[in-house]
């Protein structure tokens, strides 16, 4: 929160090094301040599991990671009333199509699904660390999704210029070791991405000034 995260993210997936119980929960969700989101990361869970966790603490996010169907997350969005949002696992060979239609299955099962996560796709849930290739995300869905997957401080403006998501994910990245955040990285990481809103901002600026038909672009 102090170097500027607009959301801050807890995993409640107990074989995840990250993992947080409700009951901690409980002491560090009351610690998010006001318009910054708390995101509830599940993988399978029960609609039982997830009220337990909004119980303890306020949450304004649902984030899937699992194995979910459409109309798993339906459900449980419904159950609890939140919005949610949907990993995907990018392989090499995922298709533009393959991307727009899962995300048009989701906004179709449910009023309450937010965006797709994109993320590297490895044999285990959660983050790996790994980045996929960003050409693989259709130009017309890139502003509607979260960016995650590898992303460091070392890649983050080049990301964010290059894909111009609506918001990037990171964890791994800014860790010292498994599970224990760097705060060091943490504000390094959130400079590089102020760095490539600047960089944006000032292409859109130039394109509205040579070109009046030009949209602003979308930053994270």
């Amino acid at each position: 929160v102090a170097a500027g995260a607009d959301a801050i993210g807890f995993v409640f997936y107990p074989k995840s090094p990250r993992y947080v119980t409700p009951e901690r929960f409980a002491e560090l969700g009351r610690l998010v301040p006001p318009y910054v989101s708390a995101t509830a990361l599940f993988v399978n869970a029960t609609p039982d599991e997830v009220r337990a966790v909004l119980d303890a603490a306020p949450v304004a996010l649902l984030q899937f990671h699992g194995d979910e169907t459409p109309e798993e997350c339906a459900a449980i969005a419904a159950v609890v009333k939140r919005p949610f949002v949907r990993a995907f696992r990018v392989k090499p060979d995922t298709a533009h199509a393959e991307l727009l239609e899962c995300e048009l299955a989701y906004r179709a099962a449910s009023p309450w699904f937010s965006s797709l996560l994109l993320d590297a796709h490895v044999d285990v849930y959660g983050g790996a660390g790994k980045v996929f290739d960003w050409s693989l995300i259709p130009k017309e869905l890139a502003p509607r999704v979260v960016l995650s997957g590898g992303l460091s401080v070392q890649n983050a403006t080049d990301a964010t210029v290059r894909v111009r998501p609506y918001a990037v994910d990171i964890s791994s990245g800014v860790e010292e070791a498994k599970g224990i955040k760097d705060a060091r990285k943490i504000a390094a990481f959130v400079a590089a991405v102020r760095a490539a809103d600047a960089i944006t901002h000032s292409e859109t600026h130039h394109d509205h000034q040579g070109n009046p038909g030009s949209s602003p672009g979308r930053s994270s």
